[in-house]
Order: structure tokens, then sequence, then C-alpha cells
């Protein structure tokens, strides 16, 4: 069922992208390394910092779903929620739950700065949202007492590390290796600091 749904999101995908310019990947055997592998790395990190419960997770800068789309078919019990500041992305996402009856995934159409709590969010993540300081910055008053903020990267940006530092969140690197992609990837994992505006 889930590996139906994760083939259905990439043909949405392909077919989309004849239209809007989702992404820039269009062969349907890289798109699903490239973006649906490499998002599903994610998943062992979220089971790991929040196992059990009902999580309530934030993909910022969401694009065409990643990692949203594909945390949403792969747990079901998470409530997951994509934001994009692009109508024609956030309008795809939209789609894709109505396609595969993801009564799990909701779509918003605002800049992430711009929404307001509540929910507040157990797990931010995102895949391709600017830097790390960007990211803590405009979503800080959406994380829940107790979350998590994880960044997807390629190599590790130590300078972006020192910067969310100085912003007032600490990270971890955590090294992932995708299948049948080679390319440096890795998961930041992080909290706000201690002392800082939201303390964890």
């Amino acid at each position: 069922m889930q590996a139906d749904q994760l083939v259905a999101y990439l043909r949405l995908v392909e077919r989309w992208n004849l239209i809007y310019n989702l992404t820039a990947v269009r062969d349907l055997t890289a798109m699903a390394t490239q973006h649906v592998v490499d998002s599903m790395s994610i998943i062992l990190s979220v089971r790991t910092r929040l196992p059990g419960a009902r999580r309530r997770i934030l993909d910022v800068g969401s694009g065409a779903g990643l990692p949203g789309v594909v945390i949403a078919i792969l747990q079901p019990g998470d409530a997951v929620v994509c934001v994009d500041s692009v109508g024609k992305k956030a309008a795809f996402v939209t789609q894709v739950a109505a396609s595969l009856n993801l009564g799990n995934l909701k779509s918003i159409h605002a800049r992430v700065e711009a929404l307001t709590p509540p929910p507040a969010y157990d797990l931010i993540v995102s895949r391709a949202f600017a830097s790390l300081v960007d990211m803590v910055t405009s979503t800080r008053h959406l994380l829940d007492e107790g979350g998590w903020w994880i960044a997807m990267k390629g190599k590790v940006p130590h300078e972006e590390i020192r910067d969310a530092e100085r912003a007032g969140a600490t990270f971890a690197v955590e090294p992932i290796s995708v299948p049948n992609l080679n390319a440096d990837r890795c998961l930041l994992i992080g909290r706000p600091s201690q002392g800082s505006e939201r303390q964890l």
C-alpha cells in the first residue's frame, strides 16, 4: 500500500512537472532516488527522537512535498503540515493529499514566519529551506516544548551551524547514506540552546 502510494506520488510529480516547475529532476528513476529515497532517510531519526505518540510535524519550504509527503505516507499516524510560499507548490501538495487519500497531510500556502500557533509542532523539518539560522529564526515560535528541528543537508555546513548557535540553537550532525545516491548527505538535528528565548 505505502509502496503504491509512493509510486503514485512520483507519477503526480512527473505529470505536474509538465506544466509547473516543481523539480529540476525529470527522470522518474532519478526522482525516486534523489527525492523519495533521500527523504526516507529522515524517518529513523524521527522515530528515534519522538517515539510512539502521534507526532505533529511541520515541513517548511516543502516545495513538491519533500520530505513531508514521504513522511505522511510512511507514518500515517503522524499529522504532517507542508508549508510553502509558492502557491503552485502548495496547491500540488493539496492535490497529492486528495489523490492519495492522505488524511494526515495538510498543505498551507504562506510564509512560515507568518504562521501563528497553535498548533505547536513536535518536529520541524526542512530539505531545501535556506540556511539553518533562517530556519531557526523563522520557526522558533512554532516549535513545541521538547521539540526538534531536523534539516536535511549535503556536506556538513559548519558555518551555518556556528551561525545557528549564535541565534540560540544547538545542532548535532548525523551522517546518512542514501542508497544509489553518490552524494554527501547529513541530517542536522537541533534544539534551542539553554538560555535562549525558548528553553527545552
